[in-house]
């Protein structure tokens, strides 16, 4: 790049524009100031500095802050991730029978106890000692209630 393009002006607005013309408030605006006392870095081009020299008692030409030493540091290092080593070939196999009974099994989902609970709670018919529709037996009064 050049040097024209990397030069920059910070600008801090440090007086309100209350009590001045509204076209001096929309040149205050129109610089990027938003707040009092803020300052802002715009390009050091004869546009900028002619906006600036329209409203000099409103705005200020401001040395840039330095960096603090720790916004200079990074915050952590990636590293890039390290291949696992590989692991020998296996040359003995599980028996194909047993690869078939895996498959077989039916897989049911697992299901808390307390959802299984809720699932049977007893019905006003289950109470009163009626048989129990899932499993044919007589309804005891405490079948579905948690146990304390």
């Amino acid at each position: 790049m050049s040097d024209k393009a990397q030069r920059t002006v910070h600008i801090k607005w440090v007086r309100s524009g209350i009590g001045f013309t509204h076209q001096q408030k929309r040149i205050v605006r129109s610089l990027g100031l938003k707040k009092l006392n803020q300052e802002v870095e715009r390009p050091d081009t004869p546009q900028i500095r002619g906006l600036v020299a329209k409203v000099p008692h409103l705005v200020k030409i401001v040395e840039a802050a330095p960096k603090p030493a720790w916004a200079l540091a990074p915050e952590y290092t990636i590293y890039p991730p390290k291949a696992a080593p590989a692991k020998p070939a296996e040359t003995t196999r599980e028996a194909p029978e047993k690869e078939v009974e895996k498959a077989e099994a039916p897989v049911a989902p697992a299901v808390s106890e307390s959802r299984r609970r809720s699932r049977i709670a007893p019905t006003s018919a289950d109470a009163s000692g009626a048989k129990s529709a899932s499993t044919g037996e007589e309804a005891s009064p405490k079948e579905g209630q948690p146990e304390a």
